[in-house]
Formats: structure tokens, C-alpha cells, sequence
């Protein structure tokens, strides 16, 4: 379902785009088209621009973390390089192009779950899921569905991903969850996990305490991301911080999604800070999937 609404709005772009172009240049009003085409591809940088503006708003002027100008502004730029591949190209288009790979190169070979965040799909992990097979390291990727349900109903999809691993391996699976799938892997935990069927979970960019941003969301799992939600504080009360020591929690003070940043970590888990990274961009930090690796060969 989401491949086909970001494929509607790529080509309603490109058609936008070439209508405009058409008209004024039918028209010899070649700089109107040229203008007008830049306008239309380069909108979504202002729209990053306009998160990070809010993310900035996010911190007090007192806060020794708060980033630099400089700092935000790389972050911004590296999220609109990445932003179209991810959005207008993997998600859309390429979401099934890599299949599940369940045949270990070896007997006890551990796996990887991934489960992607709010308005993704698989396709979000094209990149680790070619490096994974390069290396024949078994995985199962997830496109968690009803887009917009709530984060409990996307428990079974990761339970029955982590039986095809179990099944596959006979081992434990690591979960590798992406913003709000770090949530949906914590509410997999409670409702249906056990110690015994994870390695580890590591999270990136999770909003564990909810997020401003969730302010702008009315989708039901958009509402569940609300700072100081029922859900979270529901999830919060049936956890302790010794049940987190199984979690490694990447962040970064420059995350435009996830703010107040800290939300990103939880108490009693192995916190990690990417610097100067934005928060799609966190999914492909060469840290996270170095210590994903790391964790692959621990027993």
C-alpha cells in the first residue's frame, strides 16, 4: 500500500514538473521553466529545513548539547541527499527487489530482523540487505501493514519474523528497528517476546519517550509518538530498566524527526551517540552497522 501512494506522489511530481516546463517554454518563458522545475524538485529540502528549524526551537539556549549552526545545516544537507533515494526511489520501487534470506552460510549462523519506522517499508533497508546477503547473513525485512494502525498491531508481523529466523538458524535473532519500529519491537516484546527468542534489539532513532513531531500526526500510531501518550506511558509502566539492558539505542542531537533527541534512548540501555547525523540518515551510519556485525558474531 505505501509503495503505491509514494509512487502516486513521485509521478504526480514528474507530472507536475513537465507540465510546467511544457507550459513556459511553449510559451519562450525558459527561465519561468527552469525556475519553476527547481522549485518543484527542491521543495522537500525546505520542508527538512523546516524540521530542523523546529528541532532547533527544541532545545534551550542554555543546553550545552544543542547543536551549532554549522552542525545543522551538514545535517540538513546530508538529509536531502538521502531523503529522495529513500522516498522517491527504494520505498516506491525497489521495496521488493531483495528477498528474505533465510540459508546461513553456516549452521548457527544468527540473523537479523529489521523492522522500519512511520511511513516506511522495506525498502528503507536495500542498502544492509545487500551487504547481508554479500555475506550470506540471514535476514527477514519487514513492510509492517496497516500504514497508519497502531504500533500493537505490528507485533505478529515481527513474531512470525522471528520464528522464520529461529526456524531458519536455530538461533536467537538480533532485532535492527528504525524509529518508530523500535517501538513496535518493544511492544513485540512485551506482548509476545522472550528473552530466549532475541540476541539483542538494537534501535535507531526511536522516539522510546515520544517525540514533538508526533504533534503533526493524526494517524494512530502518529498519536502513539506523542510525548506523554497513553501508549508510551502504558509501555513505559510494563517495563524496567533491567528489561533495556538488552537494547543498544543509537541517537543523535541532530535527529530533525526525534525531539527532544534524548527521547531516543532509553534508562539502563547501552546509549550511543551518532554526531552530526540526521535522522534518516542514522539507518546507515557505518557505527551502526559495524556494532549490528559485532553482535552477529557474539554468543
Amino acid at each position: 500500500m505505501l509503495a503505491r501512494l509514494q509512487q502516486s506522489i513521485v509521478f504526480l511530481l514528474l507530472a507536475t514538473a513537465f507540465a510546467w516546463a511544457a507550459y513556459f517554454l511553449v510559451h519562450d518563458a525558459g527561465a519561468w521553466a527552469a525556475g519553476g522545475l527547481a522549485v518543484i524538485i527542491l521543495a522537500y529540502a525546505v520542508a527538512i529545513g523546516f524540521e530542523f528549524w523546529l528541532l532547533d526551537r527544541s532545545y534551550s539556549t542554555q543546553d550545552v548539547n544543542r547543536p551549532t549552526f554549522a552542525q545543522l545545516v551538514s545535517a540538513w544537507w546530508a538529509e536531502v541527499l538521502i531523503a529522495p533515494r529513500v522516498f522517491l526511489w527504494s520505498q516506491p520501487f525497489r521495496s521488493n527487489s531483495i528477498s528474505d534470506f533465510l540459508l546461513p552460510a553456516k549452521p548457527g549462523s544468527r540473523g537479523v530482523v529489521f523492522v522500519h519506522g512511520f511511513v516506511c517499508n522495506r525498502g528503507l533497508w536495500n542498502p544492509w540487505m545487500r551487504r547481508l546477503l554479500e555475506a550470506q547473513v540471514p535476514f527477514v525485512a519487514l513492510t509492517l501493514e496497516p500504514v497508519f494502525g497502531s504500533i500493537d498491531e505490528y507485533a505478529p508481523r515481527i513474531d512470525e519474523a522471528v520464528s522464520r529466523l529461529e526456524a531458519a538458524t536455530g538461533c536467537a535473532p538480533v532485532l535492527v528497528a528504525h524509529s518508530m519500529g523500535g517501538l513496535a519491537a518493544r511492544a513485540w516484546l512485551l506482548r509476545l517476546g522472550g528473552r530466549g527468542r532475541f540476541h539483542r534489539v538494537v534501535t535507531i532513532a526511536t522516539p522510546h519517550r515520544g517525540t514533538a513531531m508526533a504533534r503533526l500526526a493524526h494517524a494512530k500510531n502518529g498519536r502513539q509518538m506523542r510525548i506523554g501518550s497513553d501508549w508510551l506511558d502504558a509501555l513505559a509502566r510494563a517495563e524496567t530498566p533491567e528489561s533495556h539492558r538488552a537494547f543498544t539505542c543509537f541517537w543523535s542531537h541532530c535527529d530533525n524527526i526525534v525531539f527532544p533527541t534524548n527521547s531516543a534512548t532509553l534508562h539502563g540501555a547501552d546509549n550511543r551517540h551518532l554526531q552530526t547525523t540526521p535522522h534518516v540518515r542514522m539507518a546507515y551510519h557505518p557505527e551502526v552497522f559495524a556494532e549490528v556485525l559485532r553482535l552477529l558474531q557474539r554468543r
